[in-house]
């Protein structure tokens, strides 16, 4: 008799999903764990067992969404591309995981307000930039020290990355007529990496 098959995995998205279109629909605080239950066909029960709180749902989509390709983006440190190169390919895969944040907008902005008010909340965006940082900082070290990229602070750089993503997000909601978002976080950061080589 072949061993069952581990339904584990399948249940987590299944509940994600359910959570991500209840949360776009009523939004993140007017969500009861129920309103979860019902939209994805499972017993309570089987969503309390994977996920205690509605905080452990919220970070487990933040988690899909953004934090999922940390392990494949670590890979660029040890490249032997270019920094330049590798700041690209990284930007190219942030975009997609942007893209996919912002088919569900309102979930990634009240993402935001919650941090303000949640320590654990805020405890995964801090793990979220502390993955990134230590990314960004050496390959930008890196080129310094190659001569690719004058001599600038490579901590003060990836945080100017950072704000070209999180600041194009925004101008976004301010206007997504004038904000191209996929267009403006590749000129914006082309204008930052022109502007640390020699």
């Amino acid at each position: 008799m072949s061993p069952r098959p581990d339904k584990s995995k399948e249940r987590k998205v299944q509940i994600l999903d359910a959570a991500a279109n209840v949360f776009e629909e009523k939004g993140i605080q007017k969500t009861r764990m129920d309103d979860i239950v019902e939209k994805s066909g499972l017993s309570k029960g089987t969503l309390y067992w994977y996920f205690k709180s509605k905080d452990e749902i919220i970070l487990g989509i933040f988690d899909n969404f953004i934090s999922k390709e940390i392990k494949e983006l670590e890979t660029l440190v040890s490249s032997d591309e270019s920094s330049s190169a590798r700041i690209s390919t990284y930007t190219e895969r942030i975009i997609l995981d942007m893209i996919k944040l912002l088919r569900f907008p309102s979930i990634s902005f009240e993402f935001l307000s919650i941090a303000f008010r949640s320590k654990y909340i805020q405890k995964a965006f801090k793990r979220f930039l502390a993955d990134h940082m230590e990314i960004l900082v050496p390959i930008i070290q890196q080129g310094v020290e190659s001569g690719e990229f004058k001599e600038i602070d490579a901590t003060e750089a990836a945080i100017a990355i950072g704000a070209v993503f999180e600041g194009t997000i925004a101008l976004w909601v301010y206007d997504k007529n004038l904000i191209d978002t996929e267009r403006h976080v590749r000129s914006g950061i082309k204008f930052l990496v022109d502007g640390f080589k020699l």
